[in-house]
């Protein structure tokens, strides 16, 4: 009798999920046994995450839980903290007890990506990032709670404040959250007559010359006009130098004081990729053909090693020799189609396919009804760009259930108002309790 191929997947995110599924689905329960192991019970599908902030979709449909959607994978809830491929184990931390190893036959590499984050004074005491839900959720409390605290004090200092937000970070992920999160908190101020819209101060802070580095210039400047338009702050060209103690100070000589500072400066590979034996890239991504096997020295395939997405070098067959796939979702996906695909023809002895996918474009959202869009050469503005950027999204993130109740939750939206309701309690629940609970002393 053979022995089922154990396949461990670690990370599941896009190429996680979907690389799992697919796998469960090709493979009979004879050739392979599938594990996936992640800190988090769900994917969290990031493109959405904009719009779970600013309320135009309820932050749990932004999120695929594993355990529904892979119900033929072993889940396991904890964080890989060491890869020996040599030994073909990995150390696995669960969320309590003691750390257990995992033996494996082939290994799926793709924890993903983290924000890449520089050694700037006040950085970690006073921002906050936007990769993950907890991130998005906390950012929407967190400008509902600043326009209550503006509309309550008396001390202009405190307003001037409380009503000035900071993204650092002009890709798709920066300029989607400032748009999302001014247009919600523009839409908020009509129950606060004491606020008006001219005293919000957001500011977007990028490095470059340009924003939304994926698309041509045209369409970038495009958006800072739209942006503009709208009374936002933007400096291209400028650096954050320092925000110590809520004192935001920038390479162009300003300063300010600013109660939320939100960081989407880029992101760089799981620190995981440290603790493993397998090769790596000079960004520290797992160098790999394009068949989406790691290679090591002289292009020699590591045999049971596999990875793609943000964590992998991965080569981009569609331009010229040595370019290297994006980090975007759209190759996420389809690297993932291809990876359980190849590994499957593996295991049943046959060879892989290299995985070649022509760049279609990008789609970028600006706030309800307004957006931006360049797929396959057409570029398209405002509402014909928005109503794209929807369609896509809502057809990419996995299973039906999703899909369903995201496109609910913009129908509702069509004739019911938008929630602009903080619940900023939820980031510490206990505090209630513990405050009108008397210390025992002993």
């Amino acid at each position: 009798m053979v022995t089922p191929q154990r396949i461990l997947v670690v990370g599941a995110g896009h190429v996680g999920l979907y690389t799992a599924l697919r796998l469960s689905r090709k493979l009979k329960a004879r050739e392979a046994e599938v594990i996936v192991v992640d800190p988090q019970p769900h994917m969290t599908y990031q493109p959405f995450l904009p719009e779970a902030a600013a309320g135009s979709i309820a932050p749990r449909h932004a999120v695929v839980p594993l355990r529904r959607e892979l119900r033929r994978c072993t889940i396991l809830a904890g964080e890989v903290t060491r890869v020996e491929h040599e030994r073909r184990v990995a150390t696995v931390q669960p969320i309590v007890g003691p750390s257990r190893e995992v033996p494996y036959d082939h290994i799926v590499l793709v924890p993903g990506s983290v924000s890449r984050t520089l050694p700037i004074p006040g950085l970690r005491e006073n921002a906050v990032g936007f990769k993950t839900l907890g991130e998005a959720i906390y950012l929407r409390n967190k400008v509902l709670e600043q326009l209550d605290v503006a509309a309550t004090t008396t001390d202009p200092a405190t307003r001037a404040r409380a009503l000035t937000f900071v993204f650092i970070g002009g890709g798709y992920a920066g300029i989607e959250a400032l748009a999302e999160m001014e247009d919600m908190a523009r839409d908020a101020l009509r129950y606060y007559p004491e606020l008006r819209a001219d005293e919000m101060h957001w500011v977007l802070v990028e490095a470059t010359q340009r924003i939304l580095p994926e698309v041509d210039p045209d369409m970038g400047a495009y958006t800072v006009q739209q942006l503009l338009k709208r009374n936002l702050d933007i400096r291209l060209g400028t650096r954050l130098e320092s925000c110590v103690d809520g004192v935001v100070r920038l390479s162009d000589g300003d300063s300010f004081a600013a109660d939320t500072i939100v960081w989407t400066a880029g992101v760089k590979a799981h620190p995981v990729l440290e603790r493993t034996d397998l090769p790596r890239d000079g960004k520290g991504r797992l160098t790999c053909m394009a068949t989406l096997q790691v290679t090591g020295p002289g292009e020699r395939t590591v045999e049971g090693a596999w990875s793609a997405g943000d964590c992998a070098a991965v080569p981009d067959l569609t331009k010229e020799p040595g370019a290297l796939c994006g980090p975007s979702a759209q190759h996420a996906v389809r690297q993932a189609v291809r990876l359980a695909d190849n590994l499957a023809a593996v295991i049943r002895g046959q060879a892989p396919i290299p995985y070649r996918h022509k760049y279609a474009g990008s789609v970028a959202s600006l706030g309800l009804h307004k957006g931006v869009a360049q797929v396959y050469g057409i570029k398209l503005r405002g509402l014909p760009a928005w109503f794209m950027h929807r369609s896509y999204h809502v057809s990419r993130i996995p299973s039906w259930n999703r899909r369903i109740r995201v496109v609910i939750d913009w129908t509702l939206a069509l004739f019911l108002r938008r929630e602009v309701v903080a619940l900023g309690e939820l980031h510490s629940p206990r505090q209630s309790f513990t405050e009108v609970t008397p210390p025992v002393t002993r």
